[in-house]
């Protein structure tokens, strides 16, 4: 019987609970199928959430994540699993965007990656934070990431 090299994923086709913080998250790659290629893959989280570190209420995030992989891909049920793990991790805004784009970076080391996190406002002031490892690679189609800025009810 041949390997499918899937065999190192222990996460998708089981059943998995959420982790319990981002820590004890575990981040799953399988090999990028088009290494050849210079394309772009988009992760879309409307849901992110969160706690404040200070007070314990929640708080909520439109995540776009854009990257060009190298040798690796991420597998996208463990990145769910991750992304939920932060669902009663407390941290501020600033710090969960740029450690979502970190720990993809440190797990994958894409060409190029991108976050753009855009959070609902808390206190009346909606907070927007952007992230990216260097400049994009040339001739790649980068597509806007179309999250409108909050407007309240207008």
């Amino acid at each position: 019987m041949t390997s499918s090299g899937y065999d190192d994923l222990d996460q998708l086709g089981t059943h998995s609970v959420l982790p319990e913080s981002p820590a004890k998250a575990k981040l799953e790659k399988v090999a990028n199928p088009r290494r050849d290629e210079l394309y772009l893959i988009r992760f879309t989280c409307p849901e992110f959430t969160s706690l404040c570190p200070v007070t314990g209420q929640p708080d909520f995030a439109h995540l776009v994540i854009d990257y060009v992989p190298a040798a690796e891909i991420v597998e996208s049920k463990s990145l769910k699993l991750y992304l939920g793990s932060f669902r009663n991790h407390g941290a501020f805004h600033e710090d969960c965007t740029v450690a979502i784009a970190r720990r993809i970076v440190d797990e994958i080391k894409p060409v190029w990656l991108r976050i753009g996190g855009y959070w609902y406002p808390r206190g009346g002031m909606p907070i927007d934070v952007f992230y990216q490892t260097g400049e994009p690679p040339e001739k790649l189609w980068i597509p806007d990431q179309n999250v409108p800025s909050y407007r309240g009810r207008g």
